[in-house]
């Protein structure tokens, strides 16, 4: 029996003798070669049967040979578009999931036929897909994370420079009040309020920004802090349907339901006009399940840059995000995250 490395030293003999190595056969010209054999064996086996057959053409043909010829073309070219149909058959399916094909959805491939050469094309289809989606994973993380680190300087800066700054005209305003005139007072006062109210913004878009009671009290918290503050903004119900038993998942993952639900809060204040919502955060069968509905307007999903960054959001984490919307039924929305399943541990340990 050779040895595994007979051929690689037999190829490097016939490099050393000065014969160069065989090129790989290209999908498509064994497309082609197999092609041409099958309309080759079509067209010898109308031709053989035709010369074993009792029937004989004439010269000039006559009129009771036209149909014995009909007849065996007509043979011939069903079984000929039999055979190609069959070997073509994957490429409809091919072309319709290059018209499908979302890198920011899930994953989406054509199962390979093991049709020969046409397999071939399908495998590496598939894997250019694995290897776009992976790039474009890649992508976004880095994306998201640049991101995540601007919202904290931002909020550091809004917090620490501009909410002291009107912390310090807020101060500055309450001595002038107290030595003001009396006919001054009551627009100094409203000058007061403008700043306060000014401060209380600049706040709340720094907690925003940065998710302190994420950070410093856990999902569980920060979400019931998330409900507070859309409550508060847009006078709508909050039911809160919160597990505090969630299982662990990592800093990552609480990150990303949290930017999501913040997202889906701030699309419904802002388009949804709906008095009641229901939000919902739960251990289901092997995956956290972040549950949104709300009883606004409802209507077609426009899946403009907000949606477009859930899902890139949803896919870092191999989460699965499903959004429903109808007229006057308002709109549901699912976050569907896994639990990684913990490695057993060696029994040798």
């Amino acid at each position: 029996m050779s040895s595994p490395t007979s051929g690689n030293q037999e190829a490097h003999r016939e490099t050393r003798r000065g014969t160069p190595p065989r090129a790989p056969r290209s999908p498509a010209s064994a497309l082609f070669r197999r092609l041409f054999l099958f309309n080759g064996l079509v067209f010898a086996t109308g031709l053989t049967a035709l010369a074993l057959s009792p029937a004989t053409v004439s010269s000039p043909v006559l009129l009771n040979e036209l149909p014995i010829l009909a007849v065996g073309l007509a043979a011939m070219l069903t079984a000929n578009a039999l055979v190609l149909r069959t070997s073509l058959a994957p490429l409809g399916a091919l072309t319709v999931l290059m018209e499908r094909v979302d890198l920011v959805r899930s994953s989406d491939r054509i199962a390979s036929s093991g049709n020969g050469d046409l397999g071939n094309l399908i495998d590496t289809f598939n894997a250019m897909l694995d290897r776009l989606e992976a790039e474009r994973s890649s992508s976004a993380a880095h994306a998201l994370a640049a991101q995540e680190g601007e919202r904290q300087r931002i909020a550091r800066e809004l917090h620490d420079e501009i909410g002291q700054s009107l912390t310090a005209v807020l101060l500055t305003l309450k001595r002038v009040v107290d030595r003001a005139p009396a006919e001054l007072c009551d627009e100094l006062r409203a000058a007061q309020e403008t700043v306060r109210s000014s401060l209380d913004e600049v706040r709340r878009v720094a907690r925003r920004l940065r998710p302190g009671p994420l950070e410093d009290l856990g999902l569980i918290s920060a979400m019931n802090s998330l409900a507070t503050d859309f409550s508060a903004l847009s006078g709508a119900t909050v039911t809160r349907l919160l597990d505090s038993r969630l299982p662990q998942v990592s800093g990552d993952t609480e990150l990303v339901i949290y930017r999501i639900a913040q997202e889906c809060l701030t699309n419904i204040a802002r388009h949804a006009r709906a008095t009641h919502v229901e939000l919902s955060l739960r251990a289901e069968d092997g995956a956290v399940v972040l549950r949104i509905t709300d009883d606004g307007v409802g209507g077609p999903i426009r899946e403009g840059a907000g949606i477009r960054g859930m899902r890139e959001r949803a896919m870092l984490i191999g989460a699965d995000l499903a959004i429903e919307s109808a007229p006057t039924r308002g709109t549901r929305i699912r976050l569907t995250v896994p639990i990684p399943v913990p490695e057993a541990a060696d029994s040798r340990e």
